[in-house]
């Protein structure tokens, strides 16, 4: 029986190049002279802290890294904004999580968009993906042309397709 998943994962060195790219691009900038602002990406916990001065500086600097994303083709709405706080003196600090994997509640949406569908397939969550099986490849292909229009809050990737 023909089947894929729909994921969600991120290429953790293509965003290492994005970050370090967005990183030396901000130290360029004239307007960056003499600021203390580090970037920095904890690849254990998905995470980007940024630590700037102000929020002008801080708009910047997430501006770059967005940039440098979709020109590594990895889709910005995977970062997940945190609040920026206040880290010692006058500096800004702010973390942003990566989502990956499908999250629950986004999973529930998905399978429930596909039965409401009428396509005649079924979807199953496994822990952080959707499994999809159908007894036709076109209904399968009309799942993903579906969960392409709509917007999940995340990007989402089709893989493992078996015939």
């Amino acid at each position: 029986m023909p089947s894929f998943d729909i994921v969600s994962k991120i290429d953790s060195q293509t965003l290492d190049n994005a970050i370090n790219t967005a990183k030396k691009d901000i130290l360029n900038r004239y307007d960056f002279n003499n600021s203390k602002s580090t970037i920095e990406l904890d690849k254990k916990t998905n995470e980007i802290t940024i630590v700037t001065e102000d929020d002008m500086r801080l708009k910047a600097i997430k501006d770059a890294i967005i940039s440098r994303m979709v020109k590594q083709n990895i889709d910005p709405m995977s970062l997940d904004d945190g609040k920026a706080q206040y880290a010692s003196g006058n500096m800004i600090r702010k973390e942003i999580k990566i989502k990956t994997g499908i999250d629950k509640e986004t999973a529930k949406k998905i399978v429930k968009k596909i039965k409401d569908s009428g396509l005649k397939v079924q979807a199953a969550i496994m822990d952080d993906q959707v499994r999809v099986d159908g007894k036709k490849i076109d209904d399968l292909q009309a799942v993903i042309s579906l969960c392409r229009k709509e917007n999940f809050g995340q990007p989402l990737q089709y893989i493992n397709m078996r015939g």
